[in-house]
């Protein structure tokens, strides 16, 4: 037999896809819902719970539940990685910079092949939409390669860093990795996501032609936010190239 909170989930659903409920409204109370419904509040939390899983309500701590806006995507682009400015620039992106200096823990000493405990020059930034993340990332640049814009916070390294670009000027050789995973506490945090919810992860890797590691950052946007273009070009043949 159907259970009730199905029902009730199918009735929402139904009256968030024709509209008569828009994106970004306040639903009723639980307790206005449940008696709407005449159920008790927990089947009710049951039904906002399937839509919650869904994507399609969006539960707020002390505020309410409330229809989810389609989110706008961003598009962004491998190799020097940065957001491209087209899809970013539809969206009035506020951003958050934060610049410090860390202490290299296992995972950080690893990818830039520095000294545990070494200390590192980190921009943390973070892009909204409104109320709505867009992304965040970890840069880490060793303090002697940092400009000194980037450890005073100047803006004009402020604004590169916050199209999550690499920050070095000399020629880098860049590597990256992306995975879709759950979020950790601090990504769900910052970008206000369920911990069931994916995110798309990206740890990229700069060295110079020595093969110094020259930054490292720690990329995570939501799931559902982005589209990520990588362009690869064929090995070119050195005997051609020297003929």
């Amino acid at each position: 037999m159907r259970s009730r909170h199905h029902d009730i989930a199918d009735d929402l659903r139904h009256q968030i896809t024709t509209g008569r409920i828009k994106p970004g409204e306040r639903l009723l109370s639980e307790a206005a819902l449940a008696d709407r419904y005449k159920v008790s509040t927990v089947t009710l939390r049951s039904a906002l719970a399937v839509l919650q899983g869904e994507g399609i309500v969006e539960k707020i701590h002390g505020k309410g539940n409330f229809v989810r806006r389609r989110p706008r995507k961003t598009v962004y682009i491998g190799g020097w990685g940065m957001l491209d400015p087209w899809t970013a620039g539809e969206a009035a992106l506020r951003l958050t910079v934060r610049t410090t200096t860390v202490q290299a823990h296992r995972h950080l000493a690893t990818l830039l092949k520095v000294p545990l405990d070494s200390p590192l020059a980190e921009i943390f930034c973070v892009s909204h939409e409104g109320a709505s993340p867009h992304g965040l990332a970890r840069i880490y640049i060793p303090p002697d390669l940092a400009p000194a814009a980037v450890q005073d916070g100047d803006s004009p390294w402020r604004e590169t860093a916050t199209r999550f670009a690499v920050l070095s000027t000399a020629r880098a050789t860049v590597r990256e990795t992306a995975c879709a995973r759950p979020p950790t506490p601090e990504e769900a945090s910052a970008l206000r996501l369920r911990s069931s919810a994916p995110v798309l992860a990206i740890t990229r890797v700069a060295t110079d032609t020595s093969g110094r590691v020259i930054e490292a950052a720690l990329l995570a946007f939501p799931g559902d936010h982005v589209d990520a273009v990588f362009t690869t070009h064929p090995p070119t043949d050195e005997r051609q190239t020297h003929e």
